[in-house]
């Protein structure tokens, strides 16, 4: 659909030729010049409305659009620096891009905390080791101990009671 519209900007601006208003813009009046943008939303809101759709506002696509740049490159390992967020946003600042979308999607935060984690050790490799026998062993004893009372043994001797003295 933008494919479609940038090619009819492009026929417009050779039809126009030098009374082309050069702006950038995506959205803009067939000479290129400044469209209110009240005049595009309106236009929006009534095309949603026709589709039968949910209600989105047009500034919905942007943020939905960052939203998931920034999901990429945490959930499928695509490498989209921020940087390239923020230009495609048109923010003089990465800080901006930062604190409006990065926090957005729960499962963000929570698939990079979880990458992040998988870079630290736990423990160093002799602790873990240790702690692996350790393990072992307190199975090994719980496997006994369950193995003897189902034989009807009790495992521990009984404890001997002191006689008073007299």
């Amino acid at each position: 659909m933008l494919e479609r519209h940038r090619k009819q900007q492009e026929a417009d601006r050779a039809e126009w030729g030098s009374a082309w208003v050069e702006t950038g813009l995506v959205f803009t009046r067939e000479d290129g010049s400044w469209l209110h943008p009240g005049k595009v939303t309106d236009l929006f809101e009534r095309l949603v409305a026709a589709s039968c759709l949910p209600p989105i506002r047009l500034h919905d696509l942007r943020h939905g659009a960052a939203t998931l740049m920034l999901a990429a490159d945490i959930d499928i390992d695509i490498d989209i620096d921020i940087k390239i967020v923020s230009d495609t946003l048109g923010h003089s600042d990465t800080r901006i891009t930062r604190d409006i979308y990065q926090g957005v999607l729960p499962h963000v935060g929570k698939n990079a905390a979880e990458a992040t984690a998988r870079l630290v050790p736990l423990r160093r490799e002799a602790e873990a080791e240790e702690a692996a026998r350790r393990a072992e062993k307190a199975r090994r004893k719980a496997e006994r101990a369950r193995k003897a009372q189902a034989e009807g043994e009790k495992k521990s001797p009984k404890a001997k009671r002191k006689k008073p003295n007299k």
